[in-house]
């Protein structure tokens, strides 16, 4: 079904108003200071990451922790709520492509190319394209760090139909992309007392 322009009507929902909603209530230091402790962690595998491109950067809470971790990186990200990128916009030196992931297509290669809660909504139908475009996007390393399940499955999302899905996105990139192996992965829990995260896991693939 297309929406407003947009392939999905996932991606129609997250350009309007839910999407507004998320922005404002996923905001605040608390959250950057959990995203630095997950990306240090994964950066600490990785080496010479100098450009970075997060996929759905909404108002830039990754970006904003990354850059406290690799000061030097040059930073893109893509996002399709107005919202969110006028906030994107604040952050000095972020090179911004106001669109869906869905219409992206790669301009230059990054070291790490990354996803964080993403593709998780987005249209299962949908990610095979979507693979591909952070794989061509991707100089040498890619993150996926999403809701985990070892098969398929939709979840409802805050009473929504068709919104959220799990399943072993890394292990599909895995499988479509023989050059790509797995350097590392991890799970970040609700309940950290530190620094909780959406029990989410984690994988870091590196082109050979």
């Amino acid at each position: 079904m297309e929406q407003q322009g947009f392939k999905t009507e996932q991606e129609a929902f997250w350009a309007g108003q839910f999407g507004d909603e998320y922005t404002g209530r996923n905001t605040g230091e608390a959250i950057i200071a959990s995203n630095a402790a997950l990306f240090a962690k994964i950066l600490a595998r990785t080496a010479g990451v100098r450009s970075i491109l997060e996929f759905g950067a909404n108002i830039g809470l990754n970006l904003l922790a990354i850059r406290k971790l690799l000061p030097q990186a040059g930073l893109s990200a893509i996002e399709i709520n107005q919202k969110a990128i006028e906030q994107l916009k604040l952050i000095d030196g972020v090179k911004i492509h106001a669109m869906s992931v869905l219409d992206y297509r790669p301009q230059a290669q990054a070291d790490l190319a990354f996803t964080k809660g993403l593709l998780i909504h987005i249209n299962p139908q949908m990610l095979p394209a979507l693979y591909k475009t952070i794989y061509d996007s991707s100089l040498r390393y890619i993150c996926i760090a999403e809701y985990y399940n070892p098969a398929p499955v939709e979840v409802s999302y805050r009473g929504h139909a068709a919104r959220l899905f799990k399943r072993d996105f890394a292990g599909e990139m895995l499988d479509a992309f023989a050059d790509l192996r797995l350097v590392d992965y991890g799970f970040v829990y609700r309940r950290d007392p530190n620094f909780r995260q959406d029990d989410m896991t984690w994988f870091l693939m590196e082109k050979r």
